[in-house]
């Protein structure tokens, strides 16, 4: 074999072995896994800090008191002195009914008065008599006993007759209505030529308007976490100050009190009715009127909070998927307290420097590679501020 030949041998052969190992190379190549890609989430510190809990109820506006009131007499309304809907005060006259029969009662009633008093005068002097004529042994004893019958009967007629004229002069002066106390009055009032029977028609109902009553009905837990713990400190303040928000979403500028608790929790709805005082110095507030009463309760220095976004639930058990050193997902179980805004109270299971993700969680588990954005709550568009939704629930 020549010289040439063997060179041309030699360069297929290397030929040959450099395809081979590229081949081998690549082969080995595709045995290899590529390696996994990170999951992309956000992710966010925890509050730590004093903020307000907010409890919110659905309640009603009360008059502290109200009467409705009706006359002591029966008889037609022949005088009305105020217009529904007006401001009045105790003791103010309201209507006056027809006085003419009790008018005619009273003269009646003196008359009888007068023949009482001549009939006692009567018994009297025929009893003196007799008392003298027996002595004189002129008249038995059963004459002068008679006597003495008759003069006791005069006198318990003049004291009938008195009575009756009391009676006559107060059915005369209850033809005069007068405002039990002081309030507003309503605009269902009667209209003169009204007949009135004596305590069943409703002439008109008169409230108080200043102060004025806010009832709402509150769980057991809420009741003994925040409302019972301070009616007994009343006049010292509380941990708490409970307010309300109009209809119309504005929030009314003066802070009430729980006054008055019912005695018992109600069957049906395991809650508890609170009435609430409230100032009400410009009359705003008027019975009926619905209002959301909120309760703000200081929940103390150093309060954890973690975004509700980051919460998941699995069967019993609630837990939160955070940032581990090592940038891998990490599972933890929390027990949390109450909601506040966005948030919710941690009890346990986080601490201060934990990571919590907040978005990209779905179908994400523990031990996962994460490609992480830290973000505030206010890009998130997280707040503390709880948020108010007035219903009517009449």
């Amino acid at each position: 074999m020549t010289i040439k030949n063997k060179k041309i041998i030699g360069a297929i052969l290397a030929t040959t072995i450099f395809i081979a190992s590229s081949f081998t190379a690549g082969c080995g190549g595709t045995k290899q896994a590529a390696a996994p890609a990170k999951v992309p989430v956000k992710a966010m510190n925890l509050l730590q800090q004093s903020t307000p809990i907010t409890y919110g109820f659905s309640g009603q506006v009360q008059a502290v008191d109200e009467v409705q009131v009706r006359s002591k007499v029966s008889g037609a309304v022949v005088e009305k002195y105020i217009q529904g809907g007006e401001n009045v005060y105790a003791g103010q006259a309201l209507f006056k009914i027809d006085p003419r029969q009790f008018e005619t009662a009273v003269l009646s009633a003196k008359a009888d008065l007068l023949k009482s008093e001549v009939n006692l005068r009567r018994a009297q002097e025929n009893f003196d008599r007799n008392e003298r004529l027996y002595k004189a042994q002129a008249i038995s004893q059963q004459t002068l006993s008679n006597s003495r019958a008759d003069l006791d009967s005069a006198l318990a007629a003049l004291e009938a007759s008195k009575i009756s004229v009391r009676k006559a002069n107060e059915n005369l002066a209850d033809t005069m209505i007068y405002s039990p106390i002081d309030g507003r009055a309503s605009l269902n009032d009667a209209a003169v030529g009204t007949y009135a029977a004596a305590g069943n028609t409703t002439l008109l109902t008169v409230g108080t308007i200043d102060p004025v009553y806010v009832q709402f009905n509150i769980s057991e837990t809420d009741y003994l976490n925040v409302v019972a713990k301070n009616m007994s400190k009343r006049g010292q303040g509380g941990n708490y100050t409970l307010s309300i928000i109009l209809s119309n979403g504005e929030e009314y500028p003066f802070k009430g009190t729980p006054v008055e608790a019912d005695r018992s929790l109600s069957q049906n709805s395991a809650s508890i009715t609170v009435k609430a005082i409230f100032d009400n110095p410009a009359g705003v507030l008027l019975p009926g009127m619905f209002a959301h009463v909120s309760i703000v309760k200081d929940s103390g220095a150093n309060t954890l909070l973690v975004p509700e976004r980051a919460i998941q639930q699995l069967l019993d058990q609630t837990f939160v998927l955070t940032v581990g050193s090592d940038g891998k997902s990490v599972s933890k179980i929390v027990e949390l307290d109450e909601k506040v805004g966005s948030y919710y109270i941690v009890k346990s299971g986080l601490s201060p420097s934990d990571i919590v993700i907040v978005e990209g969680l779905t179908n994400l588990q523990a031990g996962k590679d994460l490609a992480v954005t830290m973000v505030t709550a206010e890009e998130m568009g997280f707040s503390t501020k709880a948020s108010v939704n007035l219903m009517n629930e009449s």
